[in-house]
């Protein structure tokens, strides 16, 4: 399990002493928390207007504006089938890039960077963190008493997917 974590373009290990980590940004979706590879993010920004495109798929909330780039946006709680947020005053968007499509995730908060050793990941149960599926999760990971869940942002948008969204840009 660690092994596919770290074969997985190893851009996300580092090493502290002679200990293998990785590096996550951590947000949250429910009270849950999730990580990602520091990585993938290119950046997280707060309180933007987002725009609603018509006919775009259910999951994805609208598009950006980031300094001149149009950016899909996509609401993770959507994706995930989760209970939709009300709430839009306090918005946040990671902004990450997926083979080669950048893209943003709402999200409802986001905590920190955080250095897991690898050693302290699991491989995951069929069935994570209010439901969201195995097929998304690249293991779990234990930190300091927390659980983080792992997301594998390649099988989380299918290439089709992908092409539909980042066609919206």
């Amino acid at each position: 399990m660690v092994n596919d974590i770290v074969a997985n373009g190893g851009n996300n290990v580092a090493t502290v002493g002679s200990d293998v980590t990785l590096q996550l940004v951590i947000f949250s979706l429910l009270g849950e928390e999730f990580g990602v590879s520091i990585h993938d993010v290119r950046e997280i920004i707060s309180n933007t207007q987002i725009t609603p495109v018509p006919q775009a798929p259910s999951f994805v909330e609208g598009v950006i504006n980031l300094r001149g780039q149009i950016i899909p946006v996509v609401d993770l709680r959507k994706r995930f089938n989760l209970e939709e947020n009300t709430d839009k005053t306090e918005v946040k968007v990671v902004i990450i890039e997926v083979n080669d499509n950048v893209l943003g995730l709402v999200v409802d908060s986001v905590s920190e960077v955080l250095n897991i050793p690898s050693d302290s990941i699991k491989a995951p149960p069929a069935l994570v963190a209010n439901g969201i599926g195995a097929e998304y999760i690249k293991g779990i990971g234990q930190y300091n008493e927390k659980m983080i869940i792992l997301i594998d942002l390649q099988k989380v948008f299918s290439a089709d997917e992908l092409r539909s969204v980042s066609d919206l840009a």
